[in-house]
């Protein structure tokens, strides 16, 4: 008979991981349209809040190295969404920023938060609770992020 805490029914990070899968895939519709992955469109919410920003900002934003963001970023500048330059103060350093094109996908995927917040709503999740999940989920990738 197997314990209890190895039932898979038991285990937060399934869930975790199980909802992530999910809620990916519900986006996959509204982005490839615009020939965007999931990864992409993180990219360009974090140059929408803040554009022009090294490299490296976008990556810890991400919970990422930047060896893995800067092959996502090469794509997107292949497909003239942003532009990497160097640095001024460090000829090293890449800053990405938007290009005209980045800039008018906000305008095309404005509906995209609201499309995927009204599937994600149900009894347990809405407007009301979102805030506390937020809070319990940030508390979670705070913990994990200095382990």
């Amino acid at each position: 008979m197997i314990k209890e805490e190895f039932r898979l029914d038991n285990q937060l990070c399934f869930r975790l991981y199980a909802a992530s899968r999910l809620i990916t895939q519900a986006y996959h519709p509204l982005l490839s349209g615009q020939g965007l992955t999931y990864p992409q469109y993180l990219v360009l919410l974090i140059l929408w809040e803040k554009d022009a920003q090294p490299v490296n900002d976008i990556a810890k934003r991400l919970f990422l190295e930047t060896n893995t963001v800067t092959p996502l970023l090469q794509r997107m500048e292949k497909e003239g969404i942003l532009s990497r330059t160097k640095g001024a103060e460090d000829a090293r350093q890449r800053i990405v920023s938007l290009t005209r094109k980045g800039k008018d996908l906000l305008k095309k995927l404005a509906d995209v938060p609201f499309t995927v917040g009204k599937a994600v709503l149900c009894d347990s999740v809405n407007p009301k609770t979102a805030p506390d999940l937020f809070r319990m989920l940030d508390d979670i990738i705070a913990k994990l992020s200095t382990a």
